[in-house]
């Protein structure tokens, strides 16, 4: 996601290549965005902490990221790499961006060399993002209120979502924890293994998350966006 809010140029976890190790994208490869205030990641799996991709983008760019990757990243050639735990907040222009929980695998396979404690993030004071990155359910979520927008996961590049992921339900769940003005269903309908059939658990998640915030939260306004589109929110 590109989120512009008050004129800061914020990218999280992008991916920006035709492929991701085994991974092939599907749809149009996205310009590299120029003009970056920072880039957050939200934790280390090479769909979310992509350096073919990150590489694509200014050296010299913010990158704020979980506790346990700022030296690798920085070894990987990021010399502004930055380490947040949760509740801990860093200032990039006039917005605050806040780590929070996430609930998601720590390490970076296959070889698991290093590991980062996989974080979520809360943008702004007064009109707050949440953008979720990779997480199941927790307790906490229903403390990050009041939130305007929420960017939840949906769903993954196969058909089966593992532990610590969550699915169009669990996200509506969320949803329901939160109660943001207006959630809008990410990391759905754009990476699969080249031998995996696409079908409905391709294009399908966002339409059934809707669906379950509508029965759930009938006071959040779902905004589904195909990827490589964008959304306005007024404020």
């Amino acid at each position: 996601m590109l989120l512009e809010l008050g004129g800061v140029r914020l990218l999280t976890d992008p991916v920006l290549r035709r492929s991701v190790v085994h991974l092939r994208r599907h749809g149009p490869v996205p310009e590299p965005p120029r003009g970056l205030d920072a880039v957050l990641l939200s934790h280390l799996h090479h769909d979310h902490t992509h350096l073919p991709s990150l590489r694509l983008l200014d050296r010299e760019v913010r990158v704020l990221a979980p506790c346990g990757a700022g030296a690798w990243l920085r070894r990987a050639g990021f010399p502004r790499a930055e380490e947040l735990a949760p509740g801990q907040a860093a200032a990039v222009g006039n917005v605050e961006v806040t780590a929070v929980p996430a609930v998601h695998d720590d390490r970076r396979r296959p070889l698991g060399g290093v590991r980062a404690k996989p974080i979520g993030f809360v943008l702004g004071r007064e009109h707050r993002i949440y953008f979720a990155g990779d997480t199941d359910l927790f307790d906490e979520m229903a403390g990050l209120a009041p939130i305007d927008a929420a960017l939840l996961p949906v769903a993954g590049w196969g058909p089966k979502l593992g532990p610590g992921h969550i699915d169009p339900e669990r996200a509506a769940r969320a949803a329901a924890m939160m109660r943001p003005r207006v959630a809008v269903p990410i990391h759905w309908g754009t990476l699969s293994p080249p031998w995996t059939k696409l079908g409905r658990w391709f294009s399908d998640p966002p339409h059934a998350f809707a669906a379950q915030v509508a029965v759930l939260a009938p006071e959040v306004e779902v905004r589904v966006i195909l990827p490589g589109e964008s959304v306005e929110l007024s404020a």
